[in-house]
């Protein structure tokens, strides 16, 4: 899409919104800048973005008339698309645009692009390793903490671009296409945004939307509902598997990582020659093999990256050892399938520090996967109360 001449409404001032802005800043376009909260410093904002003179700052409660003249929205991943600013946007004739869908339509070179409920922040950061051992200029971006639009005027045509796509960002693409997708699976999760998990699955499987049939996307074989509603995408599927024995994809032979084709097995990697814990983190590391392959990195670089790479900070991450107890950081495992699988990893009794807000799911079977590992919780007093 044509943006140069356009009058663009950016919503939102966290990163990805500054992230927008200041790409933005390269082209022809006219900017409004708006955050909803009215005690920003407008100032210190125009300064921070080095846009004095350039853009205009709005703050508070916007209307029909916020609209006028505008031709395109471009949202922040942290507000919904049937929000009710977005849709009076849309009834007013703007074309609404996601950071992302906007990065990717000025960046360059090859995108891989990975999403799924859980995983997702592990499998990108250890893509993103095995992508930098294999070729000479990388960018790891999206959910996992650095905004695409922040780098997208440093891509090239010669560059990998790895991205940790949430279904927020997912809502508003337009012509995002990765070369290599995955889906690493599906749990309900952020009800109260999608409204149901079909809704939400769905979104997820809109990654693969504008894929031709000589790209990839690669499955979780055992997610049995996601290899059901993905059977009829376009991309080539390239499954992986922790309990079957696939002709074609990544398995797990024994205790060794093993990639397949027409039969033929290639050992990667013994899971107990790796430094993360879990049979999660297994299904991570397969899905990042199969990314890996799809690109045409070698099993020698897979290999030797994976027996290196260590959990990213907050996931199953190992804190200390005082009085003989051990304390690990799971703060980012945000949803109960997350928090179970991280309680499931643990070797010996544990006590379980349990916060957050209610996304709309039921406990039940998050309590259920604890395996009777849990000795004790702790709630956090700000969290949902349970019972």
């Amino acid at each position: 899409m044509e943006l140069n001449g356009k009058k663009i409404l950016i919503f939102g001032m966290g990163v990805s919104g500054k992230g927008v802005a200041k790409l933005l800043s390269h082209l022809d376009v006219s900017m409004v800048l708006y955050d909803g909260n009215t005690e920003l410093d407008k100032e210190a904002l125009l300064k921070e973005l080095d846009l004095e003179g350039r853009a205009e700052v709005v703050t508070g409660e916007l209307t029909e008339k916020s609209f006028e003249g505008i031709d395109i929205l471009a949202l922040s991943p942290g507000i919904s698309i049937n929000a009710p600013y977005v849709k009076l946007a849309q009834e007013c004739g703007v074309k609404v645009l996601g950071e992302v869908e906007i990065a990717y339509e000025l960046s360059k070179g090859q995108l891989v692009a990975i999403t799924g409920t859980n995983g997702k922040t592990t499998t990108t950061a250890l893509t993103g390793e095995i992508m930098k051992a294999a070729f000479e200029k990388v960018f790891v971006v999206g959910n996992i903490g650095t905004s695409f639009a922040s780098v997208a005027t440093e891509t090239t045509d010669d560059c990998v671009i790895v991205a940790e796509i949430s279904s927020f960002q997912l809502e508003s693409m337009e012509e995002f296409h990765p070369k290599v997708s995955a889906i690493l699976n599906l749990t309900p999760d952020h009800l109260d945004r999608h409204g149901t998990f079909e809704n939400y699955a769905m979104t997820k499987l809109s990654i693969t939307e504008r894929q031709t049939k000589k790209e990839t996307c690669v499955i979780n074989y055992d997610d049995e509902y996601l290899r059901e509603i993905s059977k009829n995408i376009k991309p080539f599927i390239w499954y992986f598997s922790l309990k079957e024995d696939l002709d074609d994809g990544i398995v797990l032979d024994g205790d060794m990582i093993t990639f397949k084709i027409d039969g033929v097995a290639v050992p990667i990697i013994n899971r107990y020659d790796m430094n993360l814990l879990g049979d999660h983190n297994v299904q991570n590391v397969m899905a990042a093999c199969a990314i890996a392959l799809a690109m045409g990195v070698g099993v020698p670089t897979i290999r030797e990256v994976v027996r290196n790479f260590k959990a990213v900070e907050h996931r199953i991450e190992y804190v200390c050892t005082k009085n003989g107890v051990k304390y690990y950081n799971d703060s980012k495992g945000t949803n109960t399938d997350a928090s179970a699988k991280a309680v499931g990893s643990m070797t010996s009794p544990t006590v379980l520090i349990a916060g957050g807000y209610d996304k709309g799911v039921d406990f039940t079977d998050w309590i259920m996967g604890f395996n009777g590992k849990v000795k004790d919780m702790i709630q956090s007093v700000k969290s949902t109360p349970l019972s």
